[in-house]
């Protein structure tokens, strides 16, 4: 017997709807003109996509009362404790309406409240016991490189052979989040473990390659070699794969770098972006004194 073939979301969506067709199109079209990433594109249309099944019709068909009660339920899933598909359906919804000239519409969504968690680090002996778990030598240097630049998971598996300067002690990371590359300093201790790597694991074109050699590592799989890792060490923070960026940018507060050198390593448009770390880094402060003493010089 053959297997029925199994539809995704968007398929459905356009066998229920088959105007929403022209809606990927158009939204397509905008991501790639304001230089948005793949991944925003597919969070909007998967997200609206399920929007559209749930009602039958295209959003700017469903009222504002119904698309309200929607919300309010999707906000007070059990299954989304940390309401994140409210948030990025709340996105999605935002997006749509302004792309077709629905501006009220966007503007009576629900207002999304910044939240102020600050970021899970990991501190120096829980790094050396995590980078010690893994039994493959590639997982272990993929952790390592993440967090010895501080990287994104896309730039990891974005990253080719050729983007590594062993002489020059440099990683290239080309077309980051916000469209531009960065120059990054390449550890010595790193360069020692990915020349090895690279010897061992003779990887073509990618820096890591994925099942098949001509393709990429995927940020799925990075974020189950952080997952699975992480089950060996005796770790109970709540930490996954950006953790690793977050620890580089606190540890190298901790050891004197200033937040304007930070935002630039970690290829932030915005300062305020880099300035969260300021809350979780842990400085030696100064014992209290007068700004008087050290004026003339403290006295003996």
């Amino acid at each position: 017997m053959r297997k029925k073939k199994s539809f995704t979301i968007v398929e459905r969506t356009i066998i229920l709807v088959p105007e929403f067709d022209g809606v990927i199109k158009r939204l397509s079209q905008q991501v790639t003109l304001r230089g948005q990433s793949p991944s925003t594109l597919n969070n909007y249309i998967r997200r609206i996509a399920l929007f559209v099944i749930n009602f039958e019709r295209l959003p700017e068909q469903v009222s504002e009362d119904e698309a309200n009660e929607y919300l309010v339920a999707l906000a007070r899933d059990p299954k989304s404790p940390s309401r994140s598909s409210f948030k990025h359906m709340v996105y999605g919804l935002r997006y749509y309406y302004r792309l077709i000239g629905l501006n009220k519409k966007a503007i009576a969504l629900p207002s999304l409240k910044g939240g102020t968690k600050l970021p899970v680090i990991l501190n120096r002996s829980e790094l050396k016991e995590l980078f010690a778990a893994p039994k493959l030598l590639k997982q272990r240097i993929v952790l390592c490189l993440i967090y010895s630049a501080g990287l994104r998971g896309q730039e990891v598996i974005n990253l080719k052979i050729s983007d590594i300067d062993f002489e020059r002690k440099t990683i290239h990371i080309r077309q980051t989040k916000y469209k531009k590359d960065r120059i990054m300093p390449l550890s010595p201790t790193m360069a020692i473990g990915l020349k090895k790597y690279l010897k061992a694991e003779n990887p073509h074109i990618w820096l890591f390659n994925g099942k098949q050699a001509d393709s990429q590592y995927s940020t799925k799989g990075l974020s189950w070699v952080m997952r699975e890792n992480l089950k060996k060490t005796s770790i109970t923070k709540k930490v996954n794969l950006h953790s690793l960026r977050h620890s580089y940018a606190t540890h190298l507060l901790e050891e004197g770098v200033n937040i304007v050198s930070l935002k630039q390593l970690l290829g932030h448009a915005e300062i305020t972006t880099t300035m969260i770390y300021l809350h979780v880094a842990q400085f030696e402060h100064a014992k209290p004194h007068s700004p008087l003493d050290t004026l003339y010089g403290r006295p003996q």
